[in-house]
């Protein structure tokens, strides 16, 4: 196993956001979180990569409890790609790729040549090694996107979370950094807004209702109409592309 999350409860001003959710993740499986805005994905997510601390709960990523753990060491086994990434202060995209190489390092070591191979190889895999000297303000949303997952690359680490980094990009880039985690081949916990896209990528889907496990199970088994409409409160159809042999759906309109 993976990652383990066990009885993950958050709450905020006394409202429960999260409730007694518990998942795992399999080596190399890709996993989907889906629900409807304001459903707790988020939440859950960063209560396990130690951005919010849990009322209760266990998270361990292989050998590491890491809500028990220094941030460095979570940074050594754990990336997390999230959907905002503005900067107050400009660096250039080589420069930010290379903060990926921070937990590896004691304060006040260099970069050495190590640090500038895993560099090049982390813009290399997101195609940005032209962009390198960059300024990264520059950016298209969906280039800084690639840099942000070239920087998590440059960690070297043996999971990823991906915190619904899709939701602003135009469609090409949505695919693109989709195709690149997916074919990582390592172990993935993503939320997705869109269930088409998770259909297509993830192995498995938790499908969240209200702070809550509402479904899980293989992509077929969660995307059903029945359960779509329970909890995004749409009419749908759902069929199988002609073109991919995938999950398609048809919106009909809301409940």
């Amino acid at each position: 196993m993976a990652l383990q999350a066990s009885n993950i409860s958050v709450s905020f001003a006394k409202t429960d956001i999260v409730k007694d959710i518990s998942l795992k993740v399999d080596s190399h499986q890709f996993v989907g979180l889906i629900g409807p805005n304001g459903c707790g994905k988020s939440t859950l997510l960063k209560s396990i990569y130690k951005v919010i601390k849990p009322k209760q709960g266990h998270v361990s990523l292989y050998e590491t409890d890491i809500l028990n753990s220094s941030p460095k060491t979570v940074a050594r086994q754990l990336g997390v790609v999230g959907q905002f990434n503005e900067l107050s202060f400009d660096f250039t995209v080589r420069q930010m790729v290379m903060m990926g190489r921070t937990p590896h390092k004691r304060l006040l070591d260099s970069d050495n040549q190590e640090d500038y191979s895993i560099v090049e190889q982390a813009l290399g895999k997101v195609d940005l090694t032209h962009y390198a000297d960059r300024s990264y303000l520059s950016l298209s949303g969906g280039e800084k996107q690639r840099v942000v997952l070239a920087r998590v690359l440059a960690q070297q680490p043996r999971f990823l979370i991906l915190d619904e980094p899709t939701n602003h990009l135009d469609i090409k880039y949505q695919l693109q950094i989709l195709d690149i985690v997916k074919g990582l081949n390592i172990g993935t916990l993503a939320a997705l807004h869109d269930l088409t896209l998770a259909a297509k990528y993830c192995d498995y889907l938790y499908m969240v209702k209200k702070g809550q496990i509402f479904a899980s199970g293989a992509p077929e088994e969660v995307l059903t109409r029945e359960m779509i409409g329970k909890v995004f409160d749409v009419d749908c159809e759902v069929y199988t592309n002609p073109v991919t042999g995938g999950l398609g759906i048809a919106y009909l309109g809301t409940r």
